[in-house]
């Protein structure tokens, strides 16, 4: 129970963190901008360096998020079930069902029975 909360954990913080780290990121048409001197030459990474910290960062973002939802995966395969009675619920017999009782059939007189 607690590895399954500690990846759960690990799976939300991954997420948010390439989440973020998606929507930090430029896309290919600031490219066309840079070239003409308006782009990364004074940034915090340097002209090409914030591209490459960035993708690495959420490609090992997403191999965190995917490693957390093998391992939840994994830990969740075995149902409760069978921890507890040693069998699946399909291994159980059904429940027996009673047949539903015939309906009464109405007693029709004869001709004779209502003759005086």
């Amino acid at each position: 129970m607690v590895w399954m909360n500690l990846l759960l954990a690990l799976q939300i913080l991954s997420a948010l963190a390439m989440i973020g780290l998606v929507l930090v990121q430029h896309g290919k048409g600031a490219d066309m901008g840079a070239s003409f001197g308006s782009g990364a030459s004074g940034s915090l990474f340097g002209a090409t360096g914030s591209a490459n910290f960035l993708s690495r960062a959420t490609a090992a973002c997403a191999t965190l998020f995917f490693v957390a939802t093998l391992g939840l995966a994994f830990l969740s395969h075995t149902p409760r079930a069978a921890l507890t009675d040693g069998g699946s619920v399909l291994d159980r017999a059904a429940p027996a069902q009673t047949a539903p009782s015939a309906p009464a059939t109405p007693q029709i007189p004869t001709a004779a029975a209502s003759a005086p």
